[in-house]
């Protein structure tokens, strides 16, 4: 069975696209952040994956750091025998607007939203080379596309996703590595739970379907484009957001 990655894999919209390649029939490899509470969270991913007769095993790593980065590239190596999939979700907000943001505010977002893609997509192209055979989806946002307010952090994490996705794209495609990004809009996580409910049918006013999106319908995009179904498209990003930018 072909092996996928996905980052940030116990919650929200990381948990169900490993779920959705569980049932496309991946082995999956599902990271956590090490702590206690993400790692029932990643179990219990880990478990309904397996319901689909697929292995599916834990990876705690703090993707912002190239080393635990580069430990759980090899583990995953050695215990599947490849890697043919790799989706980069794992992602935090600080939000705020800019003349209150704190600088550590803003450099742990980028850490952990930009610094941790880089890592990954250092350590996975180089397997998926020696394969010449890849696949690759970046999760980016709307925000990364339009901006924010009170986001300068988050939307210049995920617009950077989006120029990284390009020139992956175009150095690998010659090895047969595709490279895309989903630009997910309002959708329905623990993320956006928190807001209040004034700020909810706010935002959702703007949304031309007038719902939140949910994170299966990001993982239905994300499962495409590791598809075969997919195997001439790289480079794109494609917005999932109900019509919000229209």
């Amino acid at each position: 069975m072909p092996t996928a990655i996905i980052t940030g894999a116990s919650q929200g919209i990381g948990a169900c696209i490993a779920k959705r390649l569980a049932k496309d029939g991946y082995d999956i490899a599902v990271n956590h952040y090490p702590s206690d509470g993400d790692r029932a969270n990643a179990e219990a991913v880990a478990e309904e994956c397996r319901a689909f007769g697929v292995r599916a095993e834990l990876y705690a790593a703090d993707v912002s750091k190239y080393a635990d980065c580069e430990a759980m590239v090899k583990a995953v190596k050695a215990d599947f025998g490849s890697v043919d999939a790799l989706v980069n979700n794992a992602g935090i907000t600080r939000d705020t607007l800019l003349a209150r943001m704190k600088e550590e505010d803003y450099d742990a977002v980028i850490a952990v939203n930009q610094k941790s893609v880089y890592n990954m997509l250092r350590l996975v192209t180089a397997v998926m080379m020696k394969q010449r055979h890849g696949r690759i989806v970046n999760v980016s946002s709307v925000a990364g596309l339009y901006g924010n307010p009170g986001q300068v952090n988050y939307s210049a994490s995920k617009a950077a996703i989006i120029g990284m996705t390009k020139s992956v794209a175009k150095e690998f495609g010659s090895r047969n590595i595709t490279c895309n990004a989903v630009a997910p809009g309002l959708i329905r996580t623990p993320m956006t739970d928190v807001l209040s409910d004034e700020l909810k049918a706010k935002m959702i006013e703007a949304v031309a379907l007038r719902r939140y999106g949910e994170p299966e319908e990001i993982a239905s995009v994300v499962s495409f484009l590791l598809s075969e179904d997919a195997s001439y498209v790289t480079g794109q990003v494609i917005e999932i957001s109900g019509g919000l930018s229209m």
